[in-house]
C-alpha cells in the first residue's frame, strides 16, 4: 500500500520487453522508443513526446525548456514540483518556484492572475509558466475539475504564461472524470505522465508538447545525463502498460473507495471521503504516532507511508479486493490494541 510505483511487470510484459526491437535512442534510432513517444503524444493530443527516466526528470526538463535563469514558475505549495524534486529548478536552472496555498491543490484563475509578476517592475522575476498537478498526490489523488482547468488555461493565456501539467497520474484523473486523457491535456501547453505508477511499467515517464519544446527538452535531457541508448526494452514495457493498464485503473479506484469507506468506520481514524476520488487514500491516525501505527501494520504484512498523524495507502494492480479486506482487518486490530 506504500505507492503505485510498486507495481511489478507481468509475465506478458516481461515477454514483450525481451522481444522488443532496439537501437540507439540518442541517435533517434530505437524503434520501440519512437513508437512509445508517438503513442504518448497521440494520447495527449500533442505534437511530440520524449521518453525519460522519471516524472521528476520530466518536470525538470519542462521547467528548463520553458524558463530561463531568473524566471519564476508558479506552483501549488503542496505540489510534487515544489516539495519532492530536490529543488532541481533552482539548483540546475536558476529558476524560482513560487508556491501558492490552495484548496485541494487546485490553483484558481484568480490566484494565478494575482500571482503573475508585472513585466514593468525590474525588481521582480518574470513569470514564465504555471505548473499544475493532476491528480494531486498530497491532496489524496484529487482530480482537477475540467472547468477549473479551462479557467486557469484562459487566465494563463491572457498573461502569456505557459501551462505545464504534471500529469503523473493523468489517466487516473481521466478515469475519475470519465473523459479521455487528451481532454485534460488539452488544457495545458505541455504535459508529462508516468508509465511506472498505476499503469504498471517498471520505469519511465513521457513528456509531451510542441515539437520545438520537445527538441529543447531532448537537449536538456542529454545535458543531464539522461540520454538513453538501447532503451527499447523499457519502452516496450511502457507501450504494454498503455495498451493494458489504462482500462483497469477503475478497478484501483473501486478498491480505494472500499478501503476508504471501511477505514472511515474504524475508531481512531479521521478520513474525508470526498477526497477519495482515485487510487490514493489519505487519513489521520489519532491514538498513536503514525510511525508506530505503520510499524505495527508492517508486522502483519501491510505497508503504508506517512508522517505525523497522516497515513497514505495507495491501491494498484498488486492490491486486489482480498488485500483491501486484509488491510482493514490489520488496521482494526492495530488500533484496537493501541
Amino acid at each position: 500500500m506504500r505507492s503505485d510505483t510498486l507495481t511489478m511487470p507481468s509475465p506478458e510484459m516481461r515477454r514483450v520487453m525481451a522481444e522488443a526491437p532496439v537501437g540507439d535512442d540518442v541517435f533517434g534510432e530505437d524503434p520501440t522508443v519512437n513508437r512509445l513517444q508517438e503513442r504518448a503524444a497521440e494520447l495527449m493530443g500533442k505534437e511530440a513526446g520524449l521518453f525519460v527516466a522519471s516524472g521528476t526528470m520530466a518536470n525538470l526538463l519542462a521547467v528548463l525548456a520553458h524558463a530561463r535563469p531568473g524566471n519564476e514558475i508558479i506552483a501549488d505549495s503542496d505540489s510534487h514540483l515544489f516539495l519532492s524534486e530536490g529543488a532541481g529548478a533552482a539548483a540546475l536552472g536558476g529558476i524560482q518556484i513560487r508556491p501558492l496555498t490552495t484548496e485541494l491543490g487546485i490553483i484558481s484563475a484568480e490566484q494565478l492572475e494575482n500571482a503573475v509578476r508585472p513585466l514593468d517592475d525590474v525588481h521582480q522575476p518574470t513569470t514564465a509558466a504555471v505548473s499544475i498537478e493532476n491528480t494531486h498526490n498530497r491532496q489524496g489523488g484529487v482530480a482537477w475539475p475540467l472547468a477549473d482547468l479551462r479557467q486557469l488555461q484562459e487566465a494563463a493565456a491572457r498573461h502569456q504564461v505557459v501551462v505545464h501539467m504534471d500529469g503523473a497520474r493523468i489517466f487516473n484523473a481521466a478515469a475519475a472524470l470519465v473523459v479521455e486523457a487528451r481532454v485534460l491535456a488539452d488544457c495545458a501547453d505541455t504535459v508529462t505522465f508516468c508509465v511506472s505508477k498505476g499503469l504498471g511499467a517498471p520505469v519511465g515517464s513521457v513528456l509531451c508538447g510542441p515539437q520545438p519544446f520537445i527538441d529543447s527538452a531532448r537537449r536538456w535531457r542529454k545535458a543531464l545525463g539522461g540520454g538513453w541508448r538501447e532503451a527499447g526494452q523499457l519502452a516496450a514495457a511502457g507501450l504494454h502498460s498503455l495498451d493494458n493498464g489504462i482500462a483497469r485503473l477503475a478497478e484501483d479506484h473501486a478498491n480505494a473507495r472500499t478501503l476508504a469507506e471501511g477505514l472511515a468506520e474504524i475508531d481512531g481514524i479521521e478520513l474525508d471521503l470526498s477526497r477519495v476520488q482515485t487510487n490514493i487514500v489519505v487519513f489521520n491516525v489519532r491514538p498513536m504516532p503514525t510511525a508506530d501505527f505503520l510499524e505495527r501494520c508492517s508486522r502483519e504484512g501491510v505497508l503504508g507511508g506517512g508522517g505525523g498523524h497522516r497515513v497514505r495507502f495507495v491501491t494498484h494492480n498488486g492490491v486486489d479486493a482480498a488485500g483491501v479486506q486484509q488491510t482493514l482487518r490489520v488496521v482494526s486490530e492495530v488500533l484496537a490494541g493501541s
